[in-house]
């Protein structure tokens, strides 16, 4: 890779994207342009960056994680050998201290401004597989079936603790759609389960994952798709504090002394999925069983033990990807 002297910040929308320009390195030469998100206008950017004597192996490409809106943008720079960066918005906000204002054009501005100031901490973006792109869909679609489910069942639950009958009515009502849903979950878990057999990495990693107490299918499969199988966060202490179950000290002089706890920002989606990991570990496995006993025995939080065995699980994930031989577990315990 050349040596970077272009710096570009990029705030996708639907239709269009805003692009700012940092040229040579120098915060004070920045040009800004207007394209549609599409190949057409992929293509006036490609013309716009040879107007401006700027190659794409030059420059770095800053954009914000946007969901699908940024994908067609940054599979066109990737295959133009530009050096793409993807990051946090939330990052890009906080780095540039108080802001006042917003629009797509001030934005795009300031992911630029981002790019340039902490241009040493530039890492390659290393976008996920095809077959992982292709699970993100099927666990995608399953959430949303099982919150339709739920959007149902709750208040017919509920209607049934009022009034027996009217709840009954309402069930019976309602009782295909249920079936329905049913049906479609078990046939996108019987997809997910074949696209994990075709493919010979994700098949031996999922034998690994679940081999750890309390870890089943689905909660693998968001921990792949979460971290790129296990790319993004391979150390254990990092992948312990992106799914929220690592606590961080809080405190100030002697004045504040507020008790550890875990960070706003970590993945609440696996922290939910490790909690009722860890409730399955405690019900089904001794060693596990034990350790939680024993700790409540002597005093401690029963929230705070469960969260000891959410990050003793998945210091054991990490481990059994990093050793890459399956769990056993501790029958002595």
């Amino acid at each position: 890779m050349k040596k970077i002297i272009h710096f570009i910040g990029i705030d996708v929308s639907k239709d269009t994207f805003d692009l700012a320009l940092i040229k040579n390195n120098d915060p004070g030469q920045i040009m800004q342009k207007l394209f549609s998100n599409n190949i057409t206008g992929f293509k006036n950017l490609a013309f716009w960056m040879k107007q401006q004597s700027v190659c794409y192996e030059d420059t770095v490409f800053c954009i914000e994680h946007t969901g699908y809106y940024s994908k067609p943008l940054a599979k066109f720079i990737q295959a133009q050998k530009g050096n793409l960066w993807m990051e946090m918005s939330l990052k890009i906000i906080r780095s540039l201290g108080i802001q006042r204002g917003k629009n797509d054009k001030i934005d795009a501005r300031r992911i630029a401004q981002f790019a340039q100031r902490n241009q040493q901490d530039y890492k390659p973006y290393n976008p996920p597989r095809v077959i992982i792109e292709k699970l993100k869909v099927l666990l995608m679609l399953r959430q949303k079936l099982i919150d339709n489910r739920t959007s149902i069942v709750v208040p017919v639950n509920e209607l049934q603790y009022i009034d027996k009958q009217a709840g009954k009515e309402a069930l019976h009502i309602v009782s295909s759609s249920l079936k329905a849903i049913k049906k479609n979950i078990t046939g996108i878990e019987k997809k997910i389960d074949d696209l994990i057999a075709a493919d010979k990495a994700l098949s031996e990693q999922c034998n690994l994952v679940c081999s750890v107490p309390g870890i089943g299918k689905i909660t693998f499969c968001y921990l792949t798709y979460f971290t790129n199988e296990f790319q993004n966060y391979s150390q254990p202490k990092q992948l312990a504090c992106y799914c929220g179950v690592v606590p961080f000290e809080y405190t100030s002089g002697k004045s504040v002394k507020g008790k550890p706890k875990v960070h706003n920002m970590a993945n609440k989606f696996m922290k939910k999925l490790l909690h009722l990991g860890a409730l399955s570990a405690v019900n089904y496995y001794p060693e596990f069983k034990a350790y939680y006993e024993r700790k409540v025995n002597e005093g401690k939080n029963k929230m705070l033990v469960l969260n000891n065995i959410r990050n003793k699980l998945i210091i054991r994930v990490a481990a059994v990807i990093r050793n890459n031989q399956p769990y056993k577990i501790n029958i002595s315990a």
